[in-house]
């Protein structure tokens, strides 16, 4: 019953009847005035079912069957179905009698509804309530019956008999069911918020198309603006097949065709629901929807055209801060890949790896009398010359050439090393989808990377077991070859991640990095014993290959001869020769290595050759042809993928640098070639272009007063570091050795000086490192056995807290070498989409109009993007970028950037003043250490500015107090910009 305005009760027994009718009366009386309650049949478990009728006025009757309506939501229908597929065909016959009897009682005419609750436990019937009128669910009836409803509801109201030929229905007895029909309704209706319909404007708008799909379309389109007011329902969907299961299948096919963008729609709710097992088979009553919260677990939709949209809008309208300001390409054709020579995919390096196992793969190493040659391109030479910015786009395109042409490579050097954190942190792309797209488009060759030991990609020394979880991840992303060093040369530091690599069965590269010169008597430190006795311990610690690894181009073509003949007279492993052509005559190094027996050398296809590169693939090829260390290759092949890297690295004029040749000076400083351009571009933003050359000594100076160490990532950082530091401040040697003038060592110094990243050999001068640790002890042991074990989970859950997004695997292996990073690149995939699948000239420099563009986002899904034209600035600031996506017109709307607004200009800091903290490099605030009033010493830490794969702190040179805060954390700031005012205390 129900009374006063408190809604239904339930009376279970005839004992309660009279106490709560009486209670009834009472509430309605107080309520309302009047003492009237009503009582209904309770049915707990129901269906709603529905009988389509149609009287006309000659008093002929017929039913046009039954519609099961039970799918509602709060008493609102959500999908009908006809015919009801639970009913058989003698409760249907008998339910459909009942309906022509009401009609037939009050002489029916016209279309109508009758409409009964079915109660699932006892499978009676009960009549609720007769609908004079057309619903709007009459179109499922008219897909099972093939009877126009709507027409004959005019002509039967115009006087039309119905049996007759022009009202277009039969008698009763011609009636058929055919199939079944299924039909939703699209709405605004947000069921993440209730299902408080949405309003706005649909950018976007396309429906489902195909055989058994029927469409009743509202004012729905793309452009329409959508008012609060507006009826809710886009479209009406119905669905035809032969059999309900049919039917289903079919309306998901449809729903999932449809795109409405701009603002909430059910879609996603209606998915889950006809997917439901409940649904599907046809155990649902009218509760089904309130009973089940799962459907309201909602998948999120890609929306990858839309979001592919709004950045390359964004990078048309205001540009791509990565290459403002730098020069644009040349004009010239876009790269294009060379067809495959052969239909069918040769047998290549990886094909025997499989075969043989890692120590198998070694010995044929060994037993080859070619020279075996890894391409750097996709890796080294890119980073070397392009300061890593070379994208996935232009490796995964050509990989299938290289799989059909170039089979008779050692491997691809196309991972690891600064392009992990760069794909991230500049290209907005995941290096794990990197190796993957490389692996599968190139199947037949071994992939390979450069891992920094307990460095894993990263900077810094990490738990060993995130070492451990970071290179099991990637050998399952579908790295071949581990190339481990450490920056220091330490194999104590190098056994957690060899030992890794061995357990996971791939092949491990324990590599020796080559410094100094074993030719010169003044540099015994490191003599060829050193350099034996290393290879040794390498191979005794289970490596496969030895990497022989020149990251500087220092090993002079007669150091090359000794070395390597000592080499392969005291190991038993093949020896992987790597260099830099930062010299100009590395060539002839790798020539004396092959005559001396090395087993296989890196280089770079030709196009992507020389200077701090690699030497040219092609030409060593071609001088080695016909000789007894002819490599197999076929320089007509390297010719035509030279060609299109040629036209890629053309797309990369932004980060090329103007070294135009080779430099004697490497001997001097000693600089990797992946770290020269890097440093001397940081000088130049520094406004130390014209000091380059003092730079140079610094960092050789600085490599003398550290005992001479070996200089590669991240060891090599620190001595840059040091060295901007001298000649930003006019610093000397002697400044830095005297024991007396107090020196604020940059953070990643104190680091080395530490032992955080190992031991050097022959460890550190011990003056300076007491002044630079001002009394604290260095570590003596492995820095990752001070590590506790990382809690993997918590990470995980801080990665998810962190990019709001979730977070897969790979994903925490990102999170846990670059945490700041990775959640930065999660935000922008999650806003942006699939990035990397657009072409790099679009990336970089958006789309002019008439420009079209396919983006390939998997198998079977090509988006065809034409940019239609783009509008002047608005009142509001906004531009209109007009595109066809797939033919249909899209609309994105972008905010321009002010341009006729001042740019700022950030105060200097002026020369001399001690209580002037100023930027000594351009970059990002990354870290404020520090706040107004703030009370400070010397040597506490004030800031951290991140640029080019560094990150500088500044330490405060006196005593004070923080005066002003001139910016924040996240802010971009120019060499010399004032930062801190200090006052004295």
């Amino acid at each position: 019953w129900g009374g006063g305005g408190r809604g239904m009760r339930v009376i279970r027994s005839a004992d309660e009847l009279e106490s709560l009718v009486i209670e009834g009366q009472r509430e309605a009386a107080s309520a309302l005035g009047k003492d009237e309650v009503y009582l209904e049949k309770m049915i707990e478990r129901a269906r709603h079912i529905e009988v389509q009728v149609l009287g006309d006025s000659h008093g002929n009757i017929v039913h046009l069957f039954e519609r099961d309506c039970s799918v509602q939501r709060r008493n609102q229908k959500v999908i009908e179905r006809a015919p009801a597929a639970f009913m058989k065909d003698d409760e249907r016959a008998k339910l459909c009698a009942s309906a022509i009897k009401i009609a037939e009682s009050v002489n029916y005419s016209n279309a109508g509804t009758v409409e009964f609750l079915m109660d699932v436990d006892t499978g009676k019937y009960y009549f609720i309530e007769v609908n004079p009128r057309i619903q709007v669910e009459h179109t499922v009836t008219e897909q099972v019956t093939g009877i126009d409803l709507v027409k004959a509801q005019i002509l039967i109201a115009d006087g039309e008999e119905i049996g007759s030929k022009r009202s277009g229905v039969p008698k009763q007895k011609n009636i058929k069911l055919n199939g079944f029909a299924l039909q939703c309704r699209i709405t605004t209706e947000n069921p993440e918020d209730n299902f408080v319909p949405d309003y706005g404007r649909i950018t976007a708008y396309r429906g489902a198309t195909g055989f058994g799909i029927r469409l009743d379309g509202g004012t729905a389109y793309s452009g329409a603006v959508i008012n609060r007011y507006y009826d809710s329902m886009l479209e009406k969907i119905t669905a035809w097949a032969p059999d309900p299961e049919q039917a289903v299948k079919r309306m998901g096919r449809a729903l999932r065709e449809f795109r409405i963008r701009g603002l909430a729609t059910n879609l996603n709710f209606l998915e889950n629901l006809i997917n439901h097992p409940t649904f599907l088979d046809g155990t649902y009553t009218t509760r089904f929807i309130d009973q089940t919260p799962e459907l309201f677990n909602f998948k999120p939709r890609k929306d990858r055209a839309t979001k592919l949209l709004n950045f390359i809008s964004e990078i048309t309208v205001n540009g791509n801060k990565e290459v403002k300001g730098r020069r644009l390409p040349i004009e010239s054709p876009l790269p294009k890949t060379p067809s495959p020579i052969n239909t069918a995919i040769p047998e290549g390096t990886r094909d025997i790896f499989e075969r043989l196992g890692a120590e198998g793969f070694a010995k044929w190493m060994l037993d080859q009398k070619k020279l075996l040659i890894t391409d750097t391109t996709m890796r080294d030479a890119h980073q070397s010359l392009l300061a890593t910015r070379m994208r996935s786009y232009d490796m995964v395109k050509i990989a299938p050439a290289y799989a059909h042409s170039m089979s008779g490579l050692l491997s691809l050097e196309c991972w690891g090393g600064a392009t992990f954190d760069v794909a991230m942190r500049f290209l907005n792309e995941s290096p794990w989808e990197r190796i993957r797209a490389i692996r599968k488009q190139a199947p037949n060759i071994l992939t390979q990377m450069l891992l920094r030991s307990s460095n894993g990609v990263g900077y810094t020394n990490y738990p060993d077991n995130v070492i451990k979880y970071f290179i099991e991840k990637s050998a399952d992303a579908g790295v071949d070859i581990f190339r481990v060093f450490d920056s220091l040369n330490w194999v104590e530091n190098m056994r957690v991640a060899m030992d890794v690599v061995i357990d996971s069965g791939k092949i491990c590269e324990g590599t020796i990095c080559y410094t100094g010169d074993i030719d010169d008597p003044d540099r015994a430190k490191y003599n060829l014993k050193y350099y034996v006795d290393m290879a040794k311990s390498l191979e005794k610690a289970g490596a496969h290959i030895l990497g022989l690894k020149d990251m500087a181009g220092l090993l002079k073509p007669a150091a090359a001869t000794r070395l390597i003949s000592a080499l392969k007279d005291e190991v038993g492993i093949p020896i992987h020769f790597h260099t830099h052509d930062t010299s100009g005559i590395s060539a002839a190094s790798v020539f004396a290595a092959a005559a001396a027996g090395v087993d296989a050398a890196d280089a770079a296809m030709d196009s992507f050759s020389g200077l701090t590169s690699q030497p040219n693939l092609g030409s060593i090829v071609a001088a080695l042809k016909g000789g007894p260390r002819d490599t197999g290759l076929d320089n007509a092949t390297i010719r035509r993928l030279s060609d299109y890297w040629e036209l890629v690295r053309r797309q990369y004029m932004a980060f090329e640098s103007d070294i135009r040749a080779g430099a004697s000076e490497v001997y001097l400083h000693e600089m990797p070639g992946g770290q020269f351009t890097n440093l001397k571009e940081q000088a130049r933003g520094m406004g130390l272009e014209e000091r380059w050359h003092e730079v140079a000594k610094a960092y050789a100076d600085v490599n003398r007063m550290f005992g001479d160490i070996v200089k590669v990532t991240p060891s090599s950082k620190v001595v840059g570091d040091m060295a901007i530091m001298m000649v930003s401040g006019n610093l000397t040697p002697e400044d830095i050795e005297n024991p007396n003038k107090d020196i604020a060592f940059p953070a990643s110094v104190v680091s080395l000086f530490k032992g955080e990243l190992g031991q050097t050999h022959g460890g550190f001068p011990p003056e300076l490192q007491k002044k630079i640790l001002k009394g604290e002890k260095p570590l003596t042991e492995r820095p990752g056995l001070s590590l506790p074990p990382a809690d993997l989970e918590q990470h995980r859950e801080d990665a998810k807290e962190a990019s709001e997004a979730e977070v897969g695997d790979l994903d925490l292996a990102s999170y846990l070498m670059y945490p700041k990073v990775y959640a930065e690149f999660a935000k922008t995939r999650e806003k942006f989409g699939p990035i990397s699948h657009l072409p790099t000239n679009v990336y970089f420099y958006g789309m002019v109009p008439f420009q079209e563009i396919m983006v390939d986002l998997e198998a079977g899904k090509t988006l065809v993007i034409r940019c239609q034209a783009i509008s002047d600035v608005h009142d509001d600031g906004t531009v209109e970028v007009f595109y066809e996506l797939n033919g249909q017109p899209r609309v994105i709307k972008v905010k321009k950037n002010d341009a006729t607004v001042a740019i700022k200009e950030n105060k200097k800091a002026e020369s001399g003043n001690s209580n002037h903290i100023g930027a000594p490099l351009p970059g990002m605030i990354s870290n404020m250490a520090i706040k107004v009033g703030q009370k400070i010493t010397t040597g506490d830490l004030l800031l951290s500015i991140e640029a080019m794969k560094m990150e500088t702190t500044l330490h405060a040179e006196k005593d004070g107090i923080i005066s002003e805060i001139l910016v924040a954390s996240g802010d971009q700031v120019d060499a010399k910009d004032l930062l801190v005012i200090i006052k004295d205390k």
